[in-house]
């Protein structure tokens, strides 16, 4: 792997992915001292919204602390380097939503549809672009189909405007030869001038590594997260992550120390349990899950007596995706009777 002197953007995900395990209730204070930090570490992006995006407030994503408009109000003026993004899935997320962030100064505008669905996304991309923002497809759950596919969903997106095209392996499902063949089917597929994105989760301990891996494949832009703070086991830990670039000689332009500062001294004291690779978030990537299911199937198991580990097994068996979130308790009391059934 001959990775020196390669540049690569990196976006921190704490303040958006890192809702998901925080329930959304992070005060504007913790988004204020993470941002100033990451922005004094020269993080060149964050993400800032609710976990499911613009507009996810509700009771299928959860209601957050606060709105979106006031995370982003308190957020963008005080950040002197870094720019801001938000996340935003058509369905949940309207062109109303994207034209308060636009105004309200955010810079990038990641549209985030599952991997089969590009074709949503053509009205939200298009007035992004029409805007003038940084305009993003995000392709999810990534691993459920082959590369071609994915090949096909990636040109729908660029011609819409999108600038940049995510693999977003959202199970942390993927392996660093299965990163590696869709990363570079997309190099291979779209204009030179088109960038490819990484967002990697680290439910089976790939995270930096599939990193590295799409960095080699082609992808200039890398996600993650601050003491991997985000869904599931977290996403990649971006102060390792800097760390490991700096091995290898790949330029990011972000502090070690301060971001490691960060990590410790700011986003640990909010996390109120360790992100990390338990039973269930194995599950997650062993299964091919979404990976903000997790804290569901765990009020499923609470509720219903049935492990989280077996609901996340049959989410996976049924294909489940993001935006079925309803269907897990519903899955949990199928098969709690079930069992009771076969009990009597």
């Amino acid at each position: 792997m001959y990775l020196k002197g390669k540049k690569v953007t990196l976006h921190d995900n704490t303040l958006r992915d890192g809702m998901h395990p925080k329930r959304h209730q992070i005060s504007l204070e913790q988004m204020l001292a993470v941002a100033r930090g990451l922005d004094e570490a020269g993080m060149p992006l964050i993400e800032v919204t609710h976990g499911d995006g613009l507009g996810g407030a509700s009771v299928n994503y959860g209601f957050p602390k606060h709105s979106d408009e006031e995370y982003l109000r308190a957020v963008i003026p005080a950040l002197k380097r870094t720019r801001v993004s938000a996340l935003l899935l058509p369905g949940i997320g309207t062109v109303d939503h994207l034209r308060m962030a636009h105004e309200l100064g955010v810079n990038t505008i990641r549209v985030a549809t599952h991997c089969t669905e590009a074709d949503v996304s053509e009205q939200h991309i298009g007035l992004a672009r029409k805007l003038g923002m940084d305009t993003v497809g995000f392709l999810m759950m990534a691993h459920m189909i082959e590369p071609g596919r994915l090949v096909a969903q990636a040109r729908l997106m660029e011609s819409y405007g999108a600038n940049c095209v995510y693999v977003t392996d959202s199970a942390g499902y993927l392996l660093p030869d299965d990163v590696v063949a869709r990363v570079r089917a997309l190099r291979e597929a779209l204009q030179p001038e088109t960038e490819i994105g990484f967002h990697g989760h680290h439910n089976l301990s790939m995270g930096v590594a599939n990193s590295l891996t799409a960095i080699e494949a082609g992808a200039t832009r890398i996600d993650g997260s601050t003491n991997g703070l985000g869904a599931g086991a977290g996403n990649t830990p971006l102060e390792v992550f800097v760390a490991v670039c700096n091995r290898l000689g790949i330029e990011t332009g972000v502090d070690l120390y301060k971001i490691s500062d960060v990590a410790e001294d700011i986003v640990l004291p909010m996390m109120e349990h360790p992100v990390r690779i338990d039973r269930d978030a194995l599950t997650l990537g062993y299964a091919g899950v979404y990976s903000s299911f997790l804290l569901f199937a765990k009020r499923a198991e609470k509720k219903y007596g049935v492990a989280a580990r077996d609901i996340l097994v049959e989410l996976g068996r049924k294909g489940m995706v993001g935006g079925q979130e309803d269907m897990i308790e519903d899955t949990a009391i199928t098969m709690a009777r079930e069992r009771a059934g076969a009990q009597t």
